[in-house]
C-alpha cells in the first residue's frame, strides 16, 4: 500500500494559491472540526490496497479519494470554480476522475459536491 499518497495529496491541494484563496473554510482530512465556515474541502481516503501481483508480492496500489466541497446559500456560487481547481491539481497528480455528484443536504442546507478520484501507483 502506499501510505504516503494521503499526505502528498493534502500537501498539492493545500499548496495551491487559487484553492486556498477559494477555500475560506479550509482543508480537512476525514471531517471539519470548525463547520461554521464555508466553502471547505473535505479529504476522504476511500480506498488503498496492493495491486499488480506479480509472484505473490505487489508491485503497486490502487488509491481511491473522495473531495467533498461543502458550501452554504452564500458561497455556492463558488462550487463550480472550486470543482474546477480541485480537478486540476488531481490530474496533475495523474488522478483520474470516475464520479461526481450534486448533492444537497435538507437537514442543514449545505450544498455538497462529492469528486471521486482514483489512480494506480506502481512501485
Amino acid at each position: 500500500m502506499n501510505f504516503e499518497a494521503k499526505t502528498d495529496l493534502i500537501k498539492a491541494l493545500t499548496s495551491d494559491e487559487k484553492l486556498k484563496s477559494l477555500v475560506i473554510g479550509g482543508f480537512h482530512n476525514r471531517y471539519a472540526n470548525d463547520v461554521t465556515k464555508y466553502p471547505r474541502v473535505i479529504i476522504t481516503e476511500i480506498q488503498n490496497k496492493d495491486d499488480g501481483f506479480f509472484d505473490n508480492k505487489a508491485n503497486g496500489s490502487i488509491l481511491r479519494f473522495q473531495i467533498s466541497i461543502f458550501c452554504n446559500s452564500q458561497t455556492v456560487q463558488n462550487e463550480t470554480k472550486i470543482a474546477k481547481q480541485v480537478d486540476n491539481v488531481m490530474k496533475n497528480l495523474d488522478y483520474t476522475c470516475y464520479d461526481s455528484q450534486d448533492l444537497f443536504e435538507e437537514e442543514n442546507g449545505i450544498y455538497h459536491k462529492a469528486l471521486r478520484y482514483s489512480k494506480v501507483f506502481l512501485i
